[in-house]
């Protein structure tokens, strides 16, 4: 199965959609953060492995602790994930954080910022040539 086939794809789609529901019903870990969130999945074309990418809300500590709630919750979930995906291998799920959404907004956060200075420095010109 090549990276980019449609099989692939597919795969990837309901391996994210089943991690996402086992990540939000199936895990009791109190170390794990109500708003985790799983953006994006990569399954490798042999289906050995698997690369989660997760998003946590929350500060520095809260997200160390969610990466480790998940990793000593791994077999659990990738036992999950044999039951309700159908494949040949089930995959061993690597979890990575992906801060590419806080990134994003912080990134927002100073365009918008930036854009008010430009405005108010123009409406400041303004009013200078005009008197």
């Amino acid at each position: 199965m090549r990276k980019n086939s449609i099989k692939n794809t597919r795969v990837n789609a309901e391996v994210h959609k089943e991690l996402a529901e086992i990540i939000r019903n199936g895990i009791k870990d109190p170390r794990i953060q109500p708003m985790t969130s799983v953006t994006g999945v990569e399954v490798a074309p042999d289906l050995k492995t698997c690369k989660a990418y997760i998003s946590v809300l929350g500060d520095a500590e809260a997200k160390k602790d969610t990466l480790a709630g998940l990793r000593s919750a791994e077999s659990y979930i990738r036992r999950q994930l044999a039951k309700t995906v159908n494949l040949r291998n089930t995959p061993e799920i690597r979890f990575i954080l992906d801060e590419s959404i806080e990134y994003g907004v912080t990134m927002s956060k100073l365009i918008d910022e930036v854009s008010r200075k430009d405005t108010a420095s123009e409406v400041h010109e303004d009013g200078e040539d005009s008197e």
